[in-house]
C-alpha cells in the first residue's frame, strides 16, 4: 500500500499525540511536515523514500530533537538510591540508642548479703550509664553520615544513568536533606515512645524494625520529592 501524505500526517500526529506533546506544537509540526512531504513531491520524491518508510520513528525524531519528549525523572531510582544511602547510619543510630536503652554499658550494680539472723541486706551502687552521652555523640554522627552518603548515592545514581539535571537535584539536595533526616529522626522517635508507651514488653521487637523502615523510608521519600521538584516532567519547545 502506497504512503499517501495525509496518512503520513495522520499517523505522526497521532505519535505526537501518544508522546504527550503540546496540541499547538503538535499543530506546528504537522504544518511543517506537510510543507516537507508536498515539497518533496513537488521533486518526484515520494512519502516513503522521503520518511524512510517509518512515519512513528521519524515523529518520534522530530518530537526528541526539539525537547518535547517527556523527560524520565528515575524517581524510583533517587529513592531506592536515598534509601541505601540512609540505611547503615539508621541501623547505627538504632544501635547508639539500643546501648544506651538497655544500660549495657552500665557499671551500675547491686547485691545481696545476708546478715546472721538471716535478714538480707541490699547494696546498690549507682554510676553515670555512659550509654547516654555516647548516644547524643553518636546520633549526630549517624545524621552527618546519613547526609553525606545520600547525597552521593542520589548523585551517582543520576550520573551513572544519565539522567537530567543531576547537579541541580543534588543542589536541592543539599539545602532539602538536613530538613529531611531531622524529620526522619523525629520519626525515629515518635516510633520509640509510641513502642514504650504502647507495645511495652515488646517494645525492642517492634521498634527497631518499624523504626528502621520509617527512617529509611522517610529519606527516601524526600529524596523522590527534591528530584520531582528539580527534574519536570517535560521540557518545553526550543
Amino acid at each position: 500500500m502506497t504512503l499517501t501524505v495525509d496518512d503520513a500526517i495522520h499517523q505522526a500526529t497521532k505519535t505526537w499525540r501518544r508522546l504527550g506533546v503540546a496540541q499547538d506544537t503538535a499543530d506546528e509540526m504537522t504544518e511543517e511536515l506537510a510543507a516537507d512531504l508536498t515539497a518533496a513531491s513537488s521533486d518526484g520524491r515520494s512519502v516513503t523514500d522521503y520518511i524512510g518508510g517509518d512515519v512513528e520513528a521519524l515523529a518520534t525524531s522530530w518530537a526528541d530533537e526539539r525537547g518535547l519528549l517527556p523527560v524520565h525523572r528515575h524517581l524510583k531510582e533517587t529513592a531506592v538510591a536515598a534509601a541505601q544511602g540512609a540505611a547503615l547510619p539508621a541501623l547505627a543510630a538504632l544501635a547508639f540508642w539500643w546501648v544506651s536503652w538497655s544500660h549495657l554499658l552500665d557499671p551500675s550494680s547491686e547485691s545481696m548479703t545476708t546478715t546472721l539472723d538471716g535478714g538480707a541486706v541490699w547494696e546498690v551502687r549507682e554510676f553515670a550509664n555512659p550509654g547516654v552521652p555516647l548516644m547524643w555523640v553518636g546520633l549526630p554522627v549517624c545524621m552527618i553520615a546519613a547526609f553525606l552518603l545520600v547525597r552521593r548515592a542520589v548523585r551517582g545514581t543520576l550520573q551513572h544513568r544519565g539522567a537530567a539535571a543531576p547537579e541541580a537535584t543534588a543542589q536541592a539536595l543539599t539545602k532539602a536533606l538536613p530538613v529531611i533526616l531531622l524529620a526522619a529522626a523525629g520519626l525515629g522517635v515518635a516510633i520509640g515512645f509510641f513502642g514504650a508507651s504502647v507495645v511495652g514488653y515488646f517494645q525492642l521487637l517492634f521498634t527497631v524494625p518499624v523504626a528502621l523502615a520509617g527512617m529509611i523510608g522517610a529519606v527516601a521519600a524526600g529524596a523522590a520529592w527534591v528530584r520531582n521538584r528539580t527534574c519536570p516532567p517535560a521540557t518545553a519547545t526550543r
